[in-house]
């Protein structure tokens, strides 16, 4: 009877370059029914027009948004700081969320928030995140971006915070996916044979993700 009563865990998500939340949200019903279920997610739009074409024109309709902008090899960013200052004043409205998940872009950002909040120089006033969930990711000051100051020393310690990583056989991202894991203490990793995309998940990859989901729906 308890489980049926559970608490869905709540998950800010950050959608991926150029799209938009509701873009994501499409990409994320393709999981198992039997995820989606057990969580309640909550998709936002980030801050700043596309500045430029999107990936998506003509397969999904803007508007698109950027979380910030970057120099063409991302090693000089903008806006980075106002792009922290909107999401955690969107984490203090409508919160409190107990996860984040992000895919691309929005995965880059997700990846380094336990870092700066445990560095106490962004999301200081909203509540430590329990999990993360990250799809396509890359780790900023990684081989292929630069690191804004703010995310300077997000991975100079081992991250602790529980997560859960897609990494697509064909991700042009994928060698940047694998190399994050190495920040994490105990990451939890599906492999799948799509590319830059939210994949449909396979039994034994259902299996896995169901695992991790029924993990943060024990914590406290």
């Amino acid at each position: 009877m308890e489980n049926q009563t559970q608490r869905k865990p709540r998950i800010l998500c950050f959608h991926g370059f150029r799209t938009s939340g509701e873009i994501l949200k499409k990409l994320i019903g393709r999981l198992p029914e039997a995820v989606l279920e057990k969580l309640d997610f909550d998709f936002l739009d980030a801050p700043f027009p596309a500045g430029g074409k999107s990936d998506v024109e003509g397969i999904y309709d803007p508007p698109y948004y950027e979380w910030w902008q970057a120099n063409e090899d991302f090693t000089v960013y903008k806006n980075f700081d106002e792009c922290l200052e909107y999401v955690e004043d969107y984490m203090i409205k409508h919160g409190p969320f107990d996860g984040v998940l992000g895919f691309s872009m929005g995965a880059t950002l997700a990846a380094a928030m336990p870092g700066m909040q445990a560095e106490g120089v962004a999301f200081t006033k909203v509540p430590k995140l329990k999990f993360l969930i990250i799809l396509s990711g890359a780790k900023l000051g990684g081989s292929k971006f630069g690191a804004p100051k703010l995310a300077a020393n997000a991975f100079s310690s081992p991250i602790a915070c529980p997560s859960l990583h897609f990494i697509g056989e064909t991700d042009f991202m994928k060698p940047e996916g694998i190399a994050l894991l190495e920040s994490f203490v105990d990451p939890v990793v599906i492999h799948h044979s799509k590319g830059h995309t939210v994949p449909r998940l396979d039994g034994k990859a259902e299996e896995t993700m169901l695992k991790f989901v029924e993990k943060i729906q024990m914590m406290p």
